[in-house]
Parts: structure tokens; C-alpha cells; sequence
């Protein structure tokens, strides 16, 4: 089957039809989302077919792409250029996801359309970890003293070293 597209709103969404998959297709992802945010450059075709250039950050990062928030319309598949800012790196993604308008933006989930796993510079976590797992660095392995054991810190934005 194909793949529907309409406008609800002032935002462009799509509604794939499901085919031959199984249950859970799609549900597991292939890398853990680090919540992160990095300043990056969108640039590419809106729903319009204009030319749209933004700046904006991610709101969560993985291996295989980003969750932005975008002003631009964008539509199910489009291909969008995205450029980390602070290393100029630049890669070809398609719009995997079309989330809610919060303020005027989109939630966009974007795709890289080759794999590049070290766009980010981060190191992911394995699929299976959680902020349970044994390796997880918490505020009292880092020296500071008084904090909860249990708590595992918030990324930070990336900064050179």
C-alpha cells in the first residue's frame, strides 16, 4: 500500500498504511536517544516546495539521526540537508517522523540517509542499557558528595576539549 498524505492544521503530516509486518515492526529502535541539545542548520524544500534554511537544536539525538523542533512545513520523506554547527559536518536525512506543533514548531524526527555514527561526537549507549545498568555513571561516582546513587545525569551540550 502507499502512503497517504494530508494537511491537518497548518501542518503537513503523513499516515503510512500498514503492509505485511509484523507486531512490534518499527517499535524497537536500532540505538538509544540521548536527550541533547546540539545547534545544527536544516536546510532544504518545505511543503511548498520553497527553500527553507533554520537553525535550531536537537531535542534528542541517536546514531541513525535527530528530534528537532522546525517553523518550516515539511512533509513525510522529504530530504533535508543537516549540519552540526559546532563541527560544520554536513549529511543528506529524510523526515522519519512527524510529530506535534508546540509554539509554532514541529516536532521533526530526521533520518540519516547513510549511516554516520559519529555525526554527534558521543558515544551511545548499548541497546539493552538503562539508568539501572551497573556502568551507569552516577553524581556520587563523579565525586560530588551528597547526592542519590540512583540518579544518572543529564547530557550536556557538547563542548570542545
Amino acid at each position: 500500500m502507499g502512503t497517504a498524505r494530508g494537511i491537518v492544521g497548518a501542518r503537513e503530516v503523513g499516515m503510512a498504511q500498514s503492509t505485511n509486518t509484523t507486531p512490534n515492526t518499527g517499535a524497537r529502535r536500532r540505538s538509544q536517544r540521548v536527550l541533547m541539545q546540539v545547534a545544527v542548520r536544516i536546510r532544504g524544500n518545505d511543503a511548498q516546495g520553497h527553500k527553507i534554511e533554520e537553525e535550531t537544536e536537537t531535542l534528542a539525538i541517536n546514531a541513525h539521526g535527530a528530534l528537532v523542533l522546525l517553523g518550516a512545513k515539511l512533509i513525510s520523506g522529504a530530504k533535508v540537508m543537516l549540519q552540526h554547527k559546532k563541527t560544520q559536518e554536513e549529511h543528506e536525512c529524510h523526515v522519519a517522523f512527524l510529530g506535534p506543533v508546540r509554539a509554532g514548531k514541529a516536532e521533526i524526527g530526521l533520518e540519516f540517509t547513510a549511516p554516520h555514527p559519529t555525526f554527534w561526537r558521543v558515544a551511545f549507549p548499548p541497546e539493552d542499557w538503562t539508568p539501572r545498568h551497573p556502568e551507569a555513571r552516577t553524581a556520587s561516582n563523579r565525586g560530588e558528595k551528597d547526592k542519590a546513587s540512583d540518579k544518572v545525569p543529564v547530557p550536556e551540550k557538547i563542548v570542545d576539549k
